[in-house]
């Protein structure tokens, strides 16, 4: 990198990320609980109890920065009402200061949390976005999918049962499981799943607000990768076209002139890793509730039936996805709350999900609960994430296979978190399998 694209990165950073983190650190030195949930290590290990204070203070709670809510009435209310919508870049609503910081230090590469990424869109450009992949998600198609899922499960089972009595649950298993079902929906080489997982890391980053320079840099690097490898894929796939998602958008976007190039790369890369990335953590956190309850996994075992509900309660109980914002484009009234035009709501999802008002004795993990299913762990509203069905399937059997296989699976030592606070899952969880299923 020159000089010149050096600089602009540095600016960049620092209006994106900089000021936000050198406001947030003066919040968090005056004991703000909102700031120490960005900074703070152990906030972002066990931020449960803290998300019950914010909810004991308030139905809002003003931070000087943004408006912070984990109410799951008024969050839902937000998230399906038309007078808010995604904070985006200069395209589409945001602050005056973000649309400074993104035309002063210049258009990095492609990313999750700017236009025109799904994430960062509203209608109608995000319905026209979402039409495109829809039917691919769709609850026939995952269906369809199930019995291959299944394979690819027993496939890398077979693997570390190969391996001995020891694994990396994460690696070796909750990650690879999606990574593989997604690269064979898209289309992509599946040869390069564990290359994805590690592309994915650096996008999973570039999802939180106050990003050190160190991992900013990496966001970028790993960004810059991905479309570089996405743009030469898809010259790949003008010359050998296939039946596949990355194949329908090339041709959406060489033969119909539905997207522009921008718009497929960008709906490419969101689509390969945000289908991986809620997954990996859906599996890792489960394997963690299930193994600390075992009176709860030895009931699925007696009644299996219960699965897709447990399924939902590990959403529930611990979010991939634990927050997210959006911008009032109006002044509003949402959820019984006054809102001027262009405050900014943080929504805390993983907050909302252990509401007392919805759910009784939130913190219990139950996986009989009859009104799991109504948790936000997928959003709601427009943005309602487009592979619910394919997470929770999955999930399901991801969970169900790992367990059957290995019964008394057990933790090898303590599971280490993922650095990140929108999306929340573990970088390494060490077990021990059954020793009776193990070969020899």
């Amino acid at each position: 990198m020159n000089a010149v694209a050096q600089a602009r990165q540095a600016i960049r950073w620092g209006v994106r990320h900089g000021f936000i983190r050198r406001a947030l650190g003066k919040r968090r030195r005056e004991g703000d609980v909102t700031a120490r949930l960005m900074l703070d290590a152990d906030f972002v290990a066990d931020p449960f109890p803290h998300y019950a204070a914010i909810r004991a203070a308030g139905r809002v709670l003003d931070n000087g920065i943004v408006l912070n809510t984990a109410h799951h009435d008024l969050v839902t209310a937000i998230l399906r009402s038309p007078d808010f919508g995604v904070v985006g870049g200069p395209s589409g609503r945001a602050p005056a200061a973000l649309r400074y910081a993104v035309a002063a230090g210049g258009r990095g590469p492609h990313g999750p949390v700017e236009p025109p990424s799904m994430l960062a869109t509203d209608p109608p450009d995000h319905t026209r976005y979402r039409k495109l992949v829809t039917r691919a998600f769709s609850a026939k198609a995952v269906a369809a999918l199930r019995s291959r899922t299944e394979e690819i499960a027993t496939e890398l089972l077979d693997r570390m049962a190969a391996g001995g009595r020891a694994a990396d649950l994460i690696e070796d298993y909750a990650s690879l499981l999606p990574a593989t079902v997604i690269a064979e929906m898209l289309g992509a080489p599946v040869e390069m799943r564990r290359q994805f997982l590690q592309w994915g890391e650096g996008a999973a980053l570039s999802l939180d607000a106050g990003l050190t320079y160190a991992q900013f840099r990496r966001s970028e690097r790993d960004l810059a990768a991905l479309q570089t490898w996405m743009e030469g894929h898809f010259t790949h796939l003008r010359r050998n076209p296939g039946d596949n998602i990355l194949s329908t958008l090339v041709h959406a976007r060489d033969d119909e002139g539905r997207l522009s190039e921008d718009e497929l790369i960008n709906i490419a890369m969101l689509l390969l890793a945000a289908g991986f990335e809620t997954t990996v953590n859906l599996i890792g956190n489960g394997v963690g509730l299930l193994t600390a309850h075992p009176d709860q996994l030895a009931l699925l075992r007696v009644e299996p039936q219960h699965w897709p509900r447990a399924v939902d309660e590990v959403l529930r109980v611990d979010s991939p996805v634990q927050r997210t914002g959006r911008i009032a484009q109006r002044d509003t009234e949402v959820g019984g709350e006054r809102f001027r035009a262009d405050q900014v709501v943080v929504l805390m999802l993983g907050g909302a999900n252990r509401d007392p008002a919805v759910f009784a004795d939130p913190d219990r993990f139950d996986v009989t609960r009859e009104n799991a299913g109504e948790h936000l762990a997928f959003s709601s509203g427009p943005h309602f994430c487009l592979g619910a069905a394919l997470a929770r399937m999955e999930g399901e059997v991801g969970l169900r296979a790992l367990f059957d296989r290995f019964p008394d699976l057990a933790l090898a030592g303590p599971p280490r978190r993922r650095p990140t606070r929108v999306l929340r899952g573990y970088a390494a969880m060490p077990v021990h399998l059954s020793p009776a299923t193990v070969d020899a």
